[in-house]
């Protein structure tokens, strides 16, 4: 049964620890939970004004990219953004359309960026999940802000996290695929590189010589190149919306794509999962789908 839903089912109220556990959790199944963050003061106050109020002039890290597109594949490279530094009220500047940029920029630097960079924010949402805390007997690895530009796009990809997504403001668009749609999803190994800005101001691709080649899916599931990969056909994509006020649950492994409206603003929290039985049904699946490959 791991993953094989037909929808992403919607849940009243946050569920107990054990019901958390035991209903989805374990059975490795997503679901969308209303009313789980109903009391954060940032659904009311976080507003572009209060952004530009609190954090203001101070430096913080934006994914800057040409087409909307970080960490995807181009020009058989696995690329990343630019990494710029910059005040955020210039961001907010960019996001609000006061100035105008032909690059795409996207507040997505994960390793904590809401802790680490907009402690500031904290207060107006949780530093963790109490239920789910407790359900994991854990606390978050990361507790990720994310607000950019509607032309951002997260090309498909999987975590190894239990992933809470909160939206606090606009909408978050997914596409899920479950661990067991593996086999027909393909992946191959890249050389990664990072966009730089040149000095006449255009973006080159510069490859990062010092790191192994990134496994990565070429794929893009809203335009499947059928032709070149047959085996997608078979897949079975869910797809689910996630408004202001809700929470996805995103379990581990499972394989996601996401677009999001103009200005949106998300919080998420990555728990660490557990290297159980799941974790080795998911390897024992990619090993037989690399070993049919070479067949």
């Amino acid at each position: 049964e791991l993953g094989l839903v037909e929808s992403v089912p919607y849940l009243d109220r946050p569920p107990s620890p054990l019901e958390f556990y035991r209903e989805w959790v374990s059975p490795n199944k997503p679901c969308i939970i209303q009313n789980a963050i109903s009391h954060w003061p940032a659904l009311k106050k976080w507003t572009l004004t209060y952004l530009r109020e609190v954090v203001g002039p101070k430096v913080v890290s934006v994914a800057v990219t040409p087409n909307g597109y970080a960490d995807a594949v181009l020009q058989d490279r696995f690329v990343m953004p630019e990494e710029r530094r910059m005040p955020f009220m210039d961001f907010l500047d960019i996001v609000e359309k006061k100035v105008t940029s032909p690059n795409v920029f996207y507040v997505q630097k994960q390793c904590s960026n809401l802790t680490e960079e907009f402690p500031e924010l904290v207060c107006d949402v949780q530093p963790d999940i109490p239920w789910m805390s407790e359900a994991l007997g854990k606390k978050p690895d990361a507790v990720n802000f994310w607000l950019g530009e509607s032309a951002a796009v997260t090309s498909l990809h999987k975590d190894h996290y239990e992933n809470l997504y909160c939206v606090i403001s606009g909408e978050k668009h997914f596409l899920l695929h479950p661990p067991s749609d593996r086999p027909f999803i393909p992946y191959e190994l890249y050389q990664p590189a990072t966009y730089r800005v040149s000095e006449g101001g255009s973006f080159e691709i510069v490859d990062e010589k010092t790191v192994d080649k990134v496994p990565w899916i070429p794929l893009d599931p809203l335009n499947p190149n059928l032709e070149q990969y047959p085996g997608y056909a078979q897949a079975k994509p869910l797809q689910c919306t996630v408004k202001a006020g809700e929470m996805l649950y995103l379990p581990s492994l499972w394989f996601h794509h996401v677009q999001q409206s103009h200005g949106c603003i998300a919080v998420n929290y990555w728990y660490d999962m557990e290297y159980d039985l799941k974790y080795s049904y998911y390897q024992l699946l990619d090993c037989l789908t690399n070993a049919v490959k070479v067949l």
